[in-house]
């Protein structure tokens, strides 16, 4: 029988008499969710900001599928970040190289084109993408993800090691390349 996880472990057995808990520091909450601690993790909206590099746990996939923004940081850590985007219908996360950073992007939501190659002008690698696939990128490959489908498209990136400053949001793509551009 399914039984709630704050159920799972009494932990207020195990506190002293002499506890309460406006002298306890630690929210025992998770601190991701907005709203009151309820029985159904699907009742709350996740607060999608840079968790890192504090150990965290979430819903990848509710967290893409909520995300509206062209890019957010959701943990950044020394040798790991993870990024929720939401690529607009016809647009496309814009053809780029990371050379020294290894990528996973997995399709939470849509369809689209992936695209990769050596260099930019030689993409030859090729390939249709659609929910739960996964795309991994080795550093110094030029690649590309096209929303070719009729919604936006959700998925997350992790980079190793990092790509984007901690607490990263970008609204749109263009406010993210300008950002680019400013950093080069």
């Amino acid at each position: 029988m399914y039984r709630p996880i704050h159920n799972h472990y009494p932990w207020y057995h195990l506190m002293p008499s002499s506890w309460s808990p406006s002298s306890w520091s630690y929210n025992w909450g998770p601190p991701y969710y907005q709203g009151s601690y309820s029985r159904s993790p699907y009742n709350r909206s996740l607060v999608l900001r840079d968790y890192g590099p504090q150990p965290a746990v979430v819903n990848i996939n509710r967290a893409s599928l909520q995300n509206n923004t062209y890019r957010t940081a959701l943990w950044t850590g020394k040798h790991l970040q993870v990024t929720l985007m939401s690529i607009d219908v016809g647009d496309d996360i814009g053809l780029e190289v990371h050379p020294e950073t290894d990528q996973f992007i997995r399709i939470e939501e849509g369809q689209g084109l992936v695209q990769m190659g050596p260099r930019k002008d030689r993409l030859d690698f090729e390939q249709r993408v659609c929910d739960d696939d996964a795309i991994m990128v080795p550093a110094g490959t030029w690649h590309n993800v096209i929303n070719t489908g009729y919604t936006p498209l959700k998925v997350y990136a992790i980079y190793a090691p990092p790509e984007h400053p901690f607490g990263t949001v970008h609204e749109t793509k263009a406010i993210a390349m300008a950002s680019e551009r400013n950093h080069t």
